[in-house]
């Protein structure tokens, strides 16, 4: 029997609660660095890293409703004050909501690869949503990329190449959820990994 999943209105985050721009001093009631998570699939990254650094306040955004709902009762049965998690479109979030200078890391970790051609206008990595990842970027804030794709991390580096006015490339650093031989350790790495299939990661900084 499955088991009921809850919600936890200090988790959850609704878009009505944002109000324009997001304040992210009064949705986490505390300043603090701000790592937001596009693409937060069940909560596993923000589960272990919210844990490893209860200092630091985490976003994450998920579109899918059975990932979200499960992200927001992992969280919330941990008992995590400094997770919020919000059902939204990252894209239009992201342009929409996030104030500039903001944001100390983008995690950005297996995004739809949307493999075939004529879909590949709608991955998430493109020339257009970086101009607002730089934005929403602090100085010295970082930008964290993994892809089991190669095409798209092909893309990706592309991408991030052309804006080196304001990307400087640095080592990628190891999430605290990442058991040896992972670069994540989400659950979509596992799951590659177990297929043996590469995994590419990237990671910028704000010059």
């Amino acid at each position: 029997m499955a088991r009921i999943l809850k919600d936890y209105p200090g988790v959850s985050l609704q878009l009505e609660d944002v109000e324009g721009r997001i304040d992210f001093v009064r949705i986490f009631g505390r300043p603090g660095p701000v790592h937001v998570e596009i693409g937060a699939g069940k909560g596993t990254f923000l589960l272990n890293q919210a844990r490893a650094q209860p200092g630091e306040n985490f976003l994450g955004i998920e579109w899918a409703r059975r990932y979200y709902r499960h992200a927001v009762d992992r969280i919330g049965r941990w008992g995590l004050t400094n997770v919020r998690i919000i059902r939204t479109d990252a894209v239009t979030f992201l342009s929409s909501c996030i104030p500039d200078d903001s944001v100390d890391c983008f995690h950005i970790y297996f995004p739809d690869p949307w493999p075939k051609k004529r879909h590949h206008k709608r991955r998430f990595i493109s020339a257009r949503n970086l101009e607002h990842l730089i934005r929403c970027l602090k100085t010295g804030g970082q930008l964290r990329i993994a892809t089991d794709h190669a095409d798209y991390f092909e893309q990706i580096e592309q991408v991030l190449t052309s804006r080196s006015d304001r990307l400087a490339r640095i080592d990628f650093p190891r999430p605290a959820g990442a058991d040896p031989g992972e670069w994540t350790g989400t659950n979509f790495e596992r799951k590659y990994l177990k297929d043996q299939r590469p995994i590419y990661t990237i990671a910028a900084r704000k010059t």
